[in-house]
């Protein structure tokens, strides 16, 4: 439909296909898609894994008093604003007055330009969006570590396991169906990008729009101007199929093997 206001959904012109024609015509349809799922694979795989790893560190620490202190420094980034994380990130790495050229200049090194280089942007995206959120994820991880049964835990101690082994034997086989459960809720929106986080930090940069363009970031830059509702909704629509495909597929493949642990 092309969508009118005043006549509603019902009242709209019916376009067919036309709503989907500007992302795939634009040629970049593929290109977007593939760094919207890289982009989401890295953060969905390395933070998942930080936060089990988290969790797990919080749970053998055996201050008190350091774990609360350890738990809220690092649940804090996540509370921070994309817009204030887009601040402090180009103040550390602006070529002229940037904290990190400072460092190197200091040093007698030779400037670096981070944002004339797109190569160098699929890390550091990864390594800002993991500072930011592998504190509030590992919470999940460390309530159901909380959950297994502590004389299960003492049993192990008695029989003379070490930390190691209860990690391995214990906790990471209690750990799996949440880790299962949590992965495929995630994979179900691969294809839906952070805009906060791509927009804020990269911002108007086309230099590097090769490698940290996405479909929310290319979607809003075209209708930024002629904004038009029908247009958006296509391409949510077409994320949502194919993050319900992937989550078919996904589960489908886990209840062949585990059957426990699927979704249904």
């Amino acid at each position: 439909m092309k969508y009118n206001y005043r006549d509603g959904i019902f009242g709209s012109r019916f376009v067919g296909l036309d709503n989907f024609k500007f992302l795939a015509e634009s040629g970049k349809l593929l290109s977007l898609t593939k760094n919207t799922i890289l982009y989401n694979l890295a953060f969905i795989l390395l933070g998942n894994f930080l936060a089990v790893f988290v969790a797990i560190l919080l749970n053998e620490m055996r201050s008190r008093w350091f774990k609360k202190v350890s738990q809220t420094i690092m649940f804090l980034p996540y509370f921070i604003s994309q817009v204030l994380v887009g601040f402090l990130v180009y103040n550390l790495l602006n070529y002229d007055t940037g904290f990190v050229n400072g460092i190197l200049t200091g040093m007698g090194m030779e400037r670096w330009q981070p944002y004339a280089d797109p190569t160098v942007w699929p890390v550091l995206l990864v390594v800002i969006y993991l500072w930011q959120q592998t504190g509030y994820n590992s919470v999940v991880y460390f309530a159901a570590i909380m959950g297994i049964d502590g004389e299960m835990m003492e049993a192990a101690k008695v029989d003379g396991a070490n930390g190691f082994q209860r990690i391995r034997y214990i906790i990471l086989p209690s750990l799996k169906p949440t880790i299962v459960i949590l992965l495929l809720f995630a994979l179900g929106g691969i294809v839906k990008g952070n805009f906060g986080l791509f927009y804020n930090i990269v911002g108007s940069n086309s230099i590097l729009y090769s490698t940290t363009d996405i479909i929310e970031t290319y979607v809003y830059r075209a209708t930024m101007t002629d904004f038009n509702f029908f247009t958006a909704s296509a391409v949510g629509l077409y994320q949502s199929v194919i993050g319900f495909v992937i989550v078919m597929v996904v589960n489908w493949v886990v209840k062949k093997i585990e059957p426990d642990y699927a979704l249904f």
